[in-house]
């Protein structure tokens, strides 16, 4: 099988870890996956060193660019399956016609409804599968009008790495500057205000009155990073609060934790809380969006009814508090990733979809 896996974004998030992933198992198990990505971006750079052949397109323009180069690709009837990874890849399959040539395979990774116009919707419907990441995620596109038996859940997936030595973990923590005794509080993501971090910086006071020796680290850019500066000054955190900014080594930070934070307030799914989990963090989370169906409150993490500062703080200090539980929770965190959300089981997953879609070609060809 040979998919092309399509994604145009231009900055590293989630989405482009999930498809760096995915080519690369896929190439692991003896699928020539290949990959159309913008020039010199993340994905494009990291992909090129794994690896993995990658069609690249300039920026600008890039959905058109895009969907004339896939047209090229299509028409040496090499591709199996299009995979796109977001809706700008998305779009450029549909402008290159690719459904009319192989079956077309979307990811969908947003919760929000799909635009209410034509041309929205005659992208989605002309795909073979949307995979969404979680059964939130595929709620949403059901209740927008795609046909139920279209949309299929693909619950994202991380690598589970070798468990972190005292050496790493000191290294990282040493990068933060953090000493032996503080504890180290984390979030990644994006600096966004629907991401929920200005009610973790609200909840450090209340923290560190009863552990005064607990710090914050923000691994993350975006635009509300100026605001929640101020906010930490604001609320005298200034020595407290890390703002890492992008972090490329992500390693660093979750070897220097002692527990991460996720304050999201609908969150799709979550790949770095997954990741923090993978780790074998003790984790605190939102139970909103697709949290809750791999978050289960007191078993493999502790789940809060929303984001709020009061909320944030009792139970960070739960965990502060009572090591034994944290160490426990860490264990099952990690025991969770390995049994259902492993890169490995999303890779499978993911194939499996690819087949599927082309079995029911392949039939309808013959009738």
């Amino acid at each position: 099988m040979i998919p092309l896996i399509v994604d145009l974004e231009t900055e590293w998030r989630g989405g482009q870890n999930q498809a760096l992933l995915t080519a690369k198992g896929m190439l692991a198990r003896g699928h020539d996956a290949q990959l159309v990505a913008i020039r010199d971006s993340p994905l494009a750079r990291r992909a090129l060193q794994a690896g993995i052949q990658v069609h690249e397109v300039a920026a600008s323009a890039k959905r058109s660019r895009a969907a004339i180069l896939l047209r090229k690709l299509l028409s040496q009837k090499t591709f199996d399956i299009v995979h796109a990874n977001e809706p700008h890849a998305l779009t450029a399959a549909w402008f290159a016609g690719a459904h009319k040539r192989v079956p077309v395979i979307a990811s969908r990774r947003v919760a929000y409804p799909l635009q209410n116009n034509a041309i929205a919707r005659s992208r989605y419907l002309a795909t073979s599968r949307i995979l969404a990441v979680s059964r939130f995620v595929a709620a949403s596109v059901i209740d927008s009008g795609i046909p139920v038996e279209k949309v299929r859940v693909a619950y994202e997936g991380v690598e589970v790495p070798p468990t972190i030595t005292p050496e790493v973990r000191e290294r990282a923590r040493q990068r933060w500057g953090v000493t032996g005794n503080e504890r180290l509080l984390g979030c990644v993501g994006y600096l966004l205000p629907e991401k929920g971090q200005q009610s973790v910086l609200r909840a450090m006071p209340d923290v560190r009155k009863k552990f005064p020796a607990t710090r914050l680290l923000l691994a993350g850019d975006g635009p509300c990073r100026m605001r929640l500066e101020g906010l930490a000054k604001q609320l005298h955190l200034q020595n407290a609060v890390i703002f890492a900014g992008f972090v490329e080594d992500v390693v660093q930070v979750y070897a220097a934790l002692n527990i991460f934070v996720f304050p999201s307030l609908a969150e799709p799914l979550g790949t770095s809380l997954l990741a923090a989990m993978a780790y074998g963090l003790p984790v605190l989370a939102v139970a909103s969006g697709g949290v809750p169906e791999y978050v289960d409150d007191g078993e493999n993490g502790l789940l809060v009814a929303k984001s709020d500062p009061e909320l944030a703080a009792d139970g960070l200090l739960r965990l502060l508090t009572d090591e034994p539980l944290s160490a426990q929770l860490g264990r099952k965190a990690r025991q969770t990733i390995e049994d259902r959300f492993s890169a490995g089981r999303m890779v499978e997953n993911t194939l499996s979809a690819y087949q599927k879609v082309l079995d029911q070609a392949t039939a309808v060809k013959r009738d």
